[in-house]
């Protein structure tokens, strides 16, 4: 059974051919069935997705049996989803849940963002901003597939990802890793980190979230 509807195959195959300029790869990181419940559900969105339009490929790994490749992208949870511009570069978003519900909407900003080469948040001094930032900066973003202000959080973080190569951005469905959840205090979402130090609940205007990286920075 089909996971994204006629309808809406029709709809997203008339955006992508109006919005999408250059290829993107998508990379999705699996596991046993055991050890995964959204594995294949996941998998199966992204073929769904991909068959489209044939400027996303997807390409499948498993991180066991491709233990090198999940190491170089520091996939330490599945299902993983990363995102890669036309040269295989890494934009350093990623996904971690299966990207339904209101975050299935993310993850095609996402992809038209990397395929036009124009993050979805920022004007060109908010960038410049972004880019002067010179530390590791590790985001995560914890939401919930029926939250309605998750992706304005997700795709701010995943935009300030996109101009700054010491920036990587992860969207986390809290209910997927219900014990990393626990473990960072999550009750509210969207739920922000940055480095594990700084947090805030709830989509920050953008000045306000530049702030926030700032202050990770001590800056």
């Amino acid at each position: 059974m089909a996971l994204i509807s006629e309808k809406d195959a029709k709809y997203l195959q008339k955006v992508f051919s109006e919005q999408l300029k250059d290829p993107v790869k998508i990379l999705i990181f699996v596991d046993d069935k055991t050890e995964c419940e959204y594995c294949d559900l996941t998998q199966q969105v992204l073929e769904e997705l991909s068959s489209i339009d044939s400027k996303m490929e997807m390409y499948v790994y498993h991180v066991k049996k491709d233990r090198e490749i999940a190491e170089r992208y520091r996939v330490d949870m599945t299902p993983a989803i990363i995102l890669l511009d036309k040269e295989g570069n890494d934009t350093r978003v990623r996904f971690y849940g299966i990207p339904s519900g209101h975050e299935f909407s993310s993850l095609i900003q996402d992809i038209i963002s990397i395929s036009t080469g124009k993050p979805s948040f920022f004007n060109a001094e908010q960038i410049e901003k972004i880019r002067s930032i010179n530390q590791p900066l590790r985001i995560k973003v914890f939401v919930t597939p029926t939250c309605p202000y998750c992706p304005k959080a997700v795709l701010m973080a995943h935009s300030a990802a996109m101009v700054n190569s010491n920036i990587v951005a992860e969207m986390i469905e809290a209910n997927e890793f219900p014990e990393l959840s626990m473990n960072y205090g999550v009750s509210s979402v969207p739920h922000t980190f940055i480095n594990d130090k700084y947090d805030f609940v709830g989509a920050y205007p953008e000045n306000a979230f530049i702030q926030e990286l700032f202050k990770a920075t001590g800056r």
